[in-house]
């Protein structure tokens, strides 16, 4: 499961990941050409962090 996510969002990814997943998840800033190309998946902002498994 991957959730990318902006500032505002970042504490929502972290907990629909748990919710889902029941694991711990890892939280990874994007780099600046992720963060061109990645929007959050719940808004339109720039997506800032991947909230993932791996």
């Amino acid at each position: 499961m991957r959730i990318y996510c902006c500032q505002n969002h970042v504490g929502q990814g972290l907990d629909e990941f748990v919710a889902k997943t029941e694991s711990y998840p890892i939280l990874t800033e994007l780099s600046e050409s992720e963060k061109l190309s990645t929007k959050c998946d719940y808004c339109e902002e720039p997506g800032l962090y991947l909230v993932a498994d791996k």
